[in-house]
């Protein structure tokens, strides 16, 4: 796929989630057949530029191009100071966030708040464009502040007219947060109106669900978020299946557990091990969320204070899984008297 000037693997993206997409994470996603991870938010507050988590937030050492970091904010200046810091600092893509819906973030009028106010978007998308001329800029943004204000239609010719080079929209309102279902007429309509690349998002649980979500709205891409917690093979998955119609496997339990050990090392080198130990306990019970016996196991887990009782926990549960079946299976897979 040809975005924003890149050329990509293939046309699956890894939405930007607070607290989840940091540099191990989108390296694994990336690993595991994702052609863009987008990062966490990074603030456009100056301020805070030196402070731990917003480094943290922009450090991209060893990570697959391209690089794309998501910038937030509500002032135009201010956003477009983080553009050109973060386009300093080795980002290749300008991510502008206006599809978060949480209230600490649209209390200050940023993420998907701005949507309210059409003329500000305008301002800052263009203040940002005219910041990084040799860094393409792409927007992420919802259907609209509620369900009578489905303004994406709107907004997604503000940003083509502004300059951004393709836009990701998630097929909920700020008000609707994460609650009912995705819908994705508006996304299809959108698609009729601009020449740029439209990446849909919003429960693309499977692969079969993206093929639906890519035929029915005709978009370019899809964008996996919360599915691909604790499953970021998901992105070879659909790969596999838009490429040959046909559904994998299961994985290997042998390989996830490889899987979540280099994870995990990557967790504990990038945050520390104290730090990394609190990070990793909520990827594991992503991990294993669905497995058999795996509730018990995420209580006992979420009480360990090291890397290696984390570690011992982890290869313990794993191998106890691979005596009953060499593939991993979920109990909803399994007939209900053996799941019992």
């Amino acid at each position: 796929m040809q975005y924003a000037g890149f050329t990509l693997r293939n046309n699956l993206f890894v939405a930007p989630m607070a607290g989840v997409t940091d540099r191990p994470f989108r390296q694994l996603c990336k690993k595991l057949g994702a052609g863009v991870a987008v990062s966490e938010m990074v603030t456009s507050n100056s301020l805070l530029y030196g402070s731990a988590k917003t480094l943290r937030r922009a450090n991209h050492e060893g990570e697959v191009d391209p690089i794309s970091v998501q910038i937030a904010g509500a002032d135009p200046q201010m956003m477009a100071e983080a553009a050109r810091h973060n386009a300093d600092n080795g980002a290749q893509i300008i991510d502008i966030n206006m599809g978060c819906p949480a209230k600490k973030v649209c209390n200050v009028m940023a993420g998907s708040a701005l949507m309210q106010d059409e003329p500000l978007v305008a301002r800052i998308l263009e203040a940002v464009v005219a910041a990084v001329p040799n860094t393409p800029v792409t927007l992420k943004f919802r259907t609209g502040w509620n369900r009578q204000n489905r303004n994406a239609p709107t907004v997604a010719r503000i940003a083509e007219e502004s300059g951004i080079r393709a836009i990701a929209i998630h097929g909920r309102t700020r008000a609707d947060q994460y609650m009912g279902e995705a819908e994705y007429d508006t996304i299809a309509h959108v698609k009729t109106l601009v020449k740029i690349p439209v990446i849909a998002n919003g429960d693309i649980t499977s692969p079969e669900k993206a093929k639906y979500v890519l035929d029915y709205t005709g978009a370019d891409g899809v964008m996996i978020g919360r599915a691909a917690q604790g499953r970021p093979w998901i992105f070879r998955e659909t790969e596999h299946y838009l490429a040959t119609g046909e559904l994998m496997p299961p994985p290997l339990v042998s390989e996830i557990l490889q899987v979540c050990r280099e994870h995990l090392a990557d967790l504990y080198a990038f945050y520390g091990e104290d730090t990394g130990v609190k990070v990793a306990r909520k990827h594991i019970s992503w991990y294993t969320k669905g497995l058999v016996g795996s509730a018990a196991f995420r209580r006992a887990m979420n009480q360990l204070p090291d890397v290696r009782s984390q570690l011992t926990a982890v290869e313990d549960f794993f191998g106890q899984l691979a005596q009953q079946d060499a593939r991993l299976r979920y109990e909803e897979d399994l007939p209900q008297e053996l799941a019992a």
